[in-house]
């Protein structure tokens, strides 16, 4: 599955799912944009790197609308024929949305740890609510994603958009490139036009 994240206003972005072998859906607006890090990018992340194939992104690799995505109407498509594959798509997205309650549950509480870490780089009094699936190792990891993904999102004016497959998150396109960065010690270092050198510079 490839999802499409495009910037389409100075604060708004919407996610798109293209899925082989099933239809296509949108997220119209997606909820929590964040010129470094949007709400659902950072979902995507970290339900990738914990295994949560029943969160909102294993739903929408299995059939299903996670509740929030919806199937686009283009011109030419039949009414009845889309009415009736949102019908379908609908129906195995309750049902789907039922099986993955709780790990929609705990990809929300990892989602706020990991965007709290990787601002930081410190501790949360939540994490014990994932059972230690959370690791420091497991941390430095996600971390290390969302520094790649920040760097190519953050330089996307509206119109532009970047496209990542999961579950291994790869970047398959991007409409500019990323922002040059080296590595130094056990993390990235980025330098001071980065994503999280500008985290760090809000921070202080």
């Amino acid at each position: 599955m490839i999802l499409v994240f495009s910037r389409t206003g100075e604060r708004r972005y919407t996610v798109e799912a293209q899925r082989p072998g099933l239809p296509h859906l949108l997220m119209n607006p997606a909820p929590g944009y964040d010129p470094l890090m949007p709400h659902d990018m950072m979902h995507m992340v970290v339900e990738a790197q914990l295994g949560l194939y029943h969160g909102i992104f294993g739903q929408l690799a299995a059939g299903g609308n996670a509740g929030t995505f919806h199937l686009p109407m283009k011109n030419g498509d039949s009414a009845r024929e889309i009415a009736r594959t949102r019908r379908r798509v609908a129906a195995r997205g309750k049902k789907l949305l039922r099986e993955g309650r709780d790990e929609c549950g705990q990809s929300e509480r990892a989602a706020f740890i990991c965007w709290q870490e990787w601002r930081a780089r410190s501790s949360s009094r939540d994490r014990g609510k994932l059972s230690g699936a959370l690791n420091q190792g497991k941390l430095d990891e996600i971390c290390e994603h969302l520094d790649e993904l920040s760097s190519h999102w953050f330089r996307l004016t509206v119109g532009q958009s970047m496209a990542v497959s999961w579950p291994d998150l790869a970047i398959v396109s991007t409409s500019v490139a990323p922002q040059s960065c080296s590595a130094e010690g056990k993390h990235q270092r980025l330098d001071a036009n980065t994503p999280q050198q500008k985290l760090n510079d809000h921070n202080q």
